[in-house]
């Protein structure tokens, strides 16, 4: 793999949507780094590939998130609107993941946050996940989380 180039390394698993779109969850490859993707793809007859709805995380956000997601009820009417946490992925940048309600819709929301001179406050980056896929998500967080432990190919 050239330094600069972009790879999907492994596959976790997909969430469907409905019949054009499903939510992907992999283990991604850039400049030499491993990150954790969820990331929502579409396939219609105008555009097949993926949306600039998704989140990348560093491993160490991965093994931070997968216990708190691990103590979810697997029953959506039980899950209360919280925030799990906030966990840094750079200087001045984080990951926030809460469950949440917008626009009359509940969700596992995993969101930018960026804190610096320039701008305090949400970004694009992000996604919803649906909350009654909630069982789905926790498999798919988990399985991602056992990958990123794993050691890739080239330093075995």
């Amino acid at each position: 793999m050239a330094e600069s180039s972009f790879a999907v390394l492994n596959n976790i698993g997909v969430i469907k949507l409905d019949e054009s779109s499903e939510i992907r969850f992999s283990i991604d490859a850039y400049r030499g780094y491993r990150y954790a993707s969820i990331r929502k793809y579409l396939t219609s007859g105008a555009y097949t590939g993926a949306t600039r709805a998704g989140i990348t995380m560093t491993p160490e956000i991965v093994k931070a998130v997968a216990p708190l997601l691990a103590g979810l009820s697997d029953e959506p009417a039980q899950l209360t609107d919280v925030e799990l946490g906030k966990f840094a992925k750079r200087p001045g940048m984080s990951v926030v993941v809460r469950v949440s309600s917008f626009k009359g819709t509940r969700g596992l929301d995993f969101r930018q946050w960026q804190e610096d001179e320039a701008y305090k406050g949400w970004t694009k980056k992000g996604i919803r996940l649906p909350i009654d896929k909630i069982k789905q998500i926790k498999e798919l967080f988990a399985k991602m989380a056992q990958a990123l432990e794993e050691k890739p190919l080239e330093q075995q």
